[in-house]
């Protein structure tokens, strides 16, 4: 049987007016009663109604807006799922999640949709961030200022007052390649990393990771060149034919971003899909092929749903319960699979 507000004033030795004003953050409260009170209702298993919680959340005008960089690559498209789960989850008790979806890397257009917002009355975003030093400064500005959460997902910007960042630890998954590029090649060799656009600041993370373990630990091992595709399969086609000159040699392929048909049909064509080791990232229906064609030895996935979903339900119970999050990072796990563990 579900927990009344009256059991819970009986235990708390309080008005059930009391304990309403507690549970629904109304204040007019000392926070000493308010703490015992919560504490209560959680030992007791309260759970407020669905209609009761709509019916708060329209009181508050709970509205989060979502801004998506980089939704032309296939890995964006998958964490678009997630926010379109939390959505229909947020407005089923009448709060409003408007989403944004930006092509390319576009800051100024990331800037535009934080302004239409905040004049729109939304109060919380989550976003998918450049390197940009505006955007940084009106990160800040947002959650400072103008008192509205920013919660960072898929990449983050920690030198800002966001709130928080959903995602993987992309520092910890480049220097997780290093160390697989090291046991393929025994420890020797040239490598090179192709990676996508260059304000992206997860794959600058990769990027430093994976050279700063490479040059810490495997000495055998050269970091010879970083190129850029900028998301473009055309241009990470060409880039493989062009390093293939330059380094005849070259042992492996680290793929920090999108790009992997280029590169992959490019070392098929020239016969050096099975001398070059490559590793990649995410695992999308195109990456799942050229590893268990053999092309690429290893990839490394991360969660897109959850990057998603979680960075709006953040918001969500810090707007409606003022729960805050309980970590700064909230990184998703870093999987590791093979032609042999990859369904």
């Amino acid at each position: 049987m579900a927990v009344t507000l009256q059991q819970i004033a009986e235990a708390a030795g309080v008005s059930r007016g009391t304990v309403d004003r507690a549970l629904n953050n109304r204040g007019r409260i000392r926070p000493e009663v308010e703490e015992k009170i919560k504490r209560i209702a959680q030992e007791m298993g309260y759970q407020p109604s669905r209609a009761g919680r709509a019916l708060a959340m329209a009181k508050r005008k709970i509205r989060i807006g979502v801004i998506l960089q980089y939704m032309k690559t296939p890995f964006m498209q998958q964490v678009l799922k997630g926010v379109m789960t939390a959505k229909e989850e947020v407005e089923s008790f009448g709060g409003t999640v408007k989403i944004y979806e930006i092509e390319g890397v576009e800051p100024e257009k990331v800037m535009a949709a934080m302004e239409e917002l905040r004049e729109e009355g939304f109060n919380g975003i989550a976003m998918t961030p450049s390197e940009d030093q505006l955007l940084k400064a009106r990160i800040n500005q947002y959650s400072e200022e103008y008192g509205i959460p920013v919660v960072t997902f898929n990449a983050d910007l920690e030198d800002t007052k966001r709130l928080c960042f959903v995602g993987q630890d992309t520092f910890q998954s480049g220097r997780a390649a290093a160390g697989l590029m090291n046991e393929m090649t025994g420890g020797k060799g040239q490598v090179v990393i192709i990676s996508g656009q260059v304000a992206n600041p997860g794959l600058i993370s990769r990027q430093k990771g994976f050279t700063t373990e490479i040059k810490d630990s495997f000495p055998g091992l050269e970091v010879v060149d970083i190129r850029y595709s900028y998301d473009d399969e055309w241009v990470a086609s060409k880039i493989v034919e062009e390093l293939l000159e330059i380094y005849p040699e070259l042992t492996g392929i680290y793929i920090t971003g999108h790009g992997v048909k280029g590169v992959c049909q490019t070392l098929k064509k020239l016969e050096k899909n099975s001398s070059i080791h490559v590793i990649a990232n995410d695992f999308l229906e195109e990456n799942k092929k050229w590893l268990q064609d053999g092309t690429i030895n290893f990839l490394i996935g991360q969660d897109a749903a959850v990057q998603g979903h979680s960075p709006v339900m953040i918001l969500f119970q810090l707007l409606f319960d003022s729960k805050k999050p309980e970590k700064e990072f909230q990184y998703t796990d870093i999987v590791i699979r093979t032609k042999y563990n990859m369904s």
